[in-house]
């Protein structure tokens, strides 16, 4: 590990970054802290990740280091295709990969994502549209899906009347 530093978020908790040789290699959110190791990566997504907690930033620009299999990794591909705001069925992404079969590898691997609100799999829900499985609680999902679509409510609010 090359780097490791944490966002204390007053809802969702504490968010360890860590980078590895390649790239930002994980952000979860975690319970407590471990000794930090500052480089300027993971400061970077520090920053990054709070613009997009306040509201000020929609999309990352931090090189990230993606570890898993060669499944996996197309479906995580595919979460950076949802807009901020908008969300998709595990359904419609196993589609989208051309997988239409594997919905519950689709939420397998979503589950397996290590680098959570950077690679949105947050953005995806139940068919039914209700709120189904996310490694960092479901609260944590609803609060960023709500913070989403509140904040492209509002800009979109500003375009109209600018």
């Amino acid at each position: 590990m090359m780097g490791r530093i944490y966002l204390e978020h007053p809802v969702l908790g504490i968010i360890e970054i860590c980078e590895e040789i390649d790239g930002i290699s994980s952000v979860e959110f975690v319970r407590g802290k471990k000794d930090e190791v500052e480089s300027p990566l993971v400061l970077k997504c520090k920053k990054e990740l709070e613009e997009y907690l306040y509201g000020n930033r929609m999309e990352f620009s931090v090189k990230l280091d993606m570890q898993g299999t060669d499944f996996q990794k197309r479906c995580w591909k595919e979460l950076y295709k949802i807009a901020y705001g908008d969300s998709i069925s595990y359904k419609i992404q196993a589609e989208n990969i051309k997988n239409p079969k594997a919905v519950r590898a689709v939420g397998g691997a979503n589950g397996k994502n290590p680098i959570s609100i950077i690679v949105p799999c947050h953005r995806v829900i139940g068919k039914n549209g209700k709120l189904t499985g996310y490694a960092g609680g479901l609260w944590r999902k609803e609060y960023l899906l709500q913070r989403e679509m509140d904040i492209k409510r509002a800009e979109g609010d500003k375009g109209i009347a600018g």
